[in-house]
């Protein structure tokens, strides 16, 4: 949720004219290429804004490779289950962004930000917008059905987090928990698809990405939160004002020492020691990244905090290489 600064107005005006999205990334592949008809859709599903999709991706990684660190095994059905939670995230992404927007269209319309999105600014009705919600839920189904029977069960359970959460902000100033909810859910399915069952080194590790997730939502709220105020929008932005620093540590240090317990419980005692330090190494550059952020934040900057929120994907990253150079340790 944001303002820009400068005139925000204006920006969404000229973005509902185009056809473009007010925060969209600029010339980004789906105005420059996409065809005309199916830009409204693409831009539903937020496909101009690939950031939401890395956020949803990241956490089946990190779930997928702790799972093969623990067990010491990898095969070529493991390159699909990366490459299925990679189609997948893009999907539910969609699926669940137009969902939000459906739920949220009166909303949009109200916060400078929102109001060039396709539902409010006219460009697609709230019937296609529900066929297009299914076509993309039951293209993730068919991927879903083609990992285990644990892996499965998760993944139509976390279909319960992502309907709530577009409500979550009307009724508690903690939205953000369910966002983290939510996205982190591809930790355990990921984790349950190599190994076959759920475990405490997924639970643990699910636990640290909610951490993040409220650690760079709550930056990411700061850009709306003067809108959020006059139409009753709640969300940690607002609850936690001028103490936002003091939060955004607390869920740093929840995210590294979370994602270390994780790792401790995953690879002891089987893995080598040299194979518990490369892993350990993922939440410590995460971390890194994370206090970079923290100097870097200014949460009356709308654009620092979009800034900051896409950098992110960055952060999550880091981690994915300590843990995969770990499994040949």
């Amino acid at each position: 949720m944001a303002t820009q600064q400068g005139t925000p107005e204006a920006t969404a005006q000229e973005g509902t004219a185009q056809g473009t999205v007010a925060d969209a990334y600029s010339g980004n592949w789906v105005d420059r290429y996409a065809p005309a008809r199916l830009r409204p859709f693409l831009r539903l599903s937020r496909a101009d804004r690939p950031i939401g999709t890395w956020l949803l991706l990241l956490p089946c990684w990190w779930g997928l490779l702790l799972g093969m660190g623990q067990t010491g095994t990898y095969s070529l059905y493991d390159l699909w289950i990366g490459a299925g939670c990679a189609i997948g995230a893009f999907l539910m992404r969609g699926a669940g962004c137009t969902w939000n927007d459906i739920t949220d269209r009166h909303i949009d319309g109200s916060v400078a930000r929102t109001r060039s999105r396709p539902i409010p600014s006219g460009q697609v009705t709230v019937a296609q917008a529900m066929a297009w919600l299914v076509i993309q839920a039951l293209i993730a189904f068919f991927i879903l059905i083609s990992f285990n029977t644990a892996a499965i069960v998760l993944g139509i359970v976390a279909l319960a987090p992502v309907a709530v959460y577009p409500f979550a902000k009307r009724f508690t100033w903690w939205p953000q928990v369910f966002l983290g909810i939510a996205f982190n859910w591809g930790a355990l399915l990921a984790y349950t698809a190599h190994t076959g069952s759920l475990g405490w080194p997924a639970v643990a590790l699910y636990l640290a990405g909610m951490c993040w997730t409220l650690f760079y939502d709550t930056i990411y709220a700061h850009q709306d939160k003067e809108d959020d105020a006059l139409i009753g929008v709640k969300s940690t932005a607002r609850l936690f004002g001028a103490a936002t620093p003091r939060w955004l540590l607390a869920f740093l240090v929840g995210t590294v020492t979370l994602m270390a317990f994780a790792v401790v419980l995953a690879y002891t005692p089987e893995r080598s020691t040299l194979a518990l330090v490369a892993a350990l190494a993922a939440p410590w550059a995460m971390g890194w990244h994370m206090s970079w952020q923290m100097r870097v934040l200014d949460i009356d900057d709308p654009d620092i905090c979009l800034r900051l929120f896409r950098s992110n994907r960055n952060a999550g990253l880091l981690a994915v290489p300590f843990l995969a150079v770990s499994l040949f340790l």
